[in-house]
């Protein structure tokens, strides 16, 4: 096993880099086993993705991580229920279960799960298929939904069990009433009350999408619910399934610990997801607020100069902050992610220092921090060692990037034909790191 995850290891490395991979799954592996994460999986990515998501999962089982996966089955128990002649109706987005319903979705539902867990065990990893015995329920509305279970009680230990085994637990969206009365239970109350009873570190849902999108069709990185929550709410694009998606990761993350994040993305990007800084979806935090200060006291100074030096593990000269001309320092409220702006050529920002720590850095606060600064200033330019392992990051963020000597100088919102000038003063300024 210590050979395979070394072996894993590099392979994670060439999807980011191998201190970043280490990282991760020095954090992953310091929670309880059980409170990992919880990786939703609907019926969809079961019938199109089963190939991506067993090798994604049996990844994280090679790396000493397992993951509870919740499965649905609303596509395939479609097509069953239509095969079968029986009348299937929606009601405020639940399936009314009448028992003849029921008779055609519990095979459907055993047989969604079979496929996984023999998916995963044609690669070697043990599951224990959970049909039963995790989620107890009420019937939430009896004369409206019918057999609909409304869960009272999630049953950790039966999880817990699977996992201290080894066995990947595999679990459905079935209940039981205490008199045994096997109930259908819709996937995302399932999700819900699975997550707010494990309280898990991460909560992955694979989407045929692989993340949230914008306007433009793209994939949205990172959302930091402090800062962008009513902004994203505002906006016109936002609106039925991702609006009420988004409302329902914030009512998770509210009651779950700071730690938590949501992870949206597909099969084959869970890992990328999971093990680099860049990621491979939409990553959702409660998040934090930035403060803006215009002058460095001796406190801030004191913060600022041990944040530095845990992200950059270096020491600044000395006078560093007596001499900086600043124009603004954005911190993070945790004191974990900062930018140092000064002032520039022409009185345009300079950005002197952009820092955020590894962990934070897990956590999508780099992303906030740019959106905090691009929301600041309209115009930047900066420059980083040719070496500098989040150059690729910042390439993304900047309009126009020059290469000169060990640097590269990088830019948004200045005019190609200005830029030469910036380039010169940036690299004409002084180290402010000790050799």
């Amino acid at each position: 096993m210590t050979e395979t995850r070394n072996i894993i290891l590099e392979l994670l490395g060439q999807l980011g880099s191998s201190r970043e991979a280490r990282e991760y799954l020095q954090r992953f592996s310091a929670v309880d086993s059980v409170q990992f994460a919880i990786v939703k999986v609907g019926g969809a990515v079961l019938a199109e993705e089963l190939e991506e998501l067993a090798s994604a999962l049996s990844f994280l089982r090679h790396v000493g991580l397992l993951p509870i996966v919740l499965h649905g089955a609303g596509p395939q128990l479609n097509e069953a229920l239509a095969e079968a002649g029986v009348e299937s109706q929606v009601v405020d987005g639940m399936r009314v279960t009448t028992p003849e319903v029921m008779a055609v979705a519990r095979p459907v539902i055993y047989e969604q799960n079979m496929k996984l867990t023999e998916a995963l065990e044609a690669k070697g990893i043990a599951t224990r298929s959970l049909l039963h015995g995790v989620f107890e329920c009420d019937y939430l509305s009896p004369g409206k939904y019918g057999l609909v279970g409304d869960v009272t009680e999630v049953h950790k230990d039966t999880l817990r069990s699977a996992v201290n085994a080894g066995a990947l637990p595999i679990v459905a969206c079935l209940g039981e009433s205490r008199s045994g009365q096997v109930m259908n239970i819709n996937a995302d109350v399932a999700a819900r009350a699975l997550v707010l009873a494990v309280k898990p570190f991460k909560v992955i849902f694979l989407t045929g999408t692989g993340g949230l999108l914008n306007e433009s069709g793209q994939i949205i990185p990172a959302i930091n619910l402090h800062t962008d929550f009513d902004n994203l709410l505002a906006e016109d694009w936002v609106h039925s399934g991702m609006r009420l998606k988004l409302v329902q990761i914030k009512y998770l993350l509210d009651q779950l610990p700071g730690a938590t994040s949501v992870s949206i993305t597909s099969a084959s990007g869970l890992t990328r997801e999971l093990f680099t800084h860049s990621g491979c979806g939409t990553l959702i935090r409660r998040g934090e607020g930035f403060s803006a200060h215009s002058k460095l006291d001796a406190e801030l100074s004191s913060k600022l100069g041990g944040l530095l030096g845990e992200c950059f593990d270096r020491e600044l000269k000395p006078g560093y902050f007596d001499e900086l001309p600043l124009d603004r320092l954005l911190l993070s409220d945790s004191g974990r992610a900062a930018a140092v702006i000064s002032h520039g050529l022409n009185d345009h920002p300079y950005l002197d220092k952009f820092a955020v720590t590894p962990a934070a850095r897990g956590e999508g606060l780099a992303s906030a921090l740019w959106r905090e600064l691009r929301g600041n200033f309209d115009k930047l330019y900066w420059r980083a060692k040719l070496h500098n392992p989040i150059n690729d990051w910042y390439h993304r963020q900047a309009d126009i990037s020059f290469k000169a000597g060990d640097w590269r100088v990088f830019s948004y919102g200045i005019a190609m034909d200005d830029m030469q000038q910036y380039v010169d003063d940036a690299l004409a300024r002084d180290e402010s790191w000790l050799e």
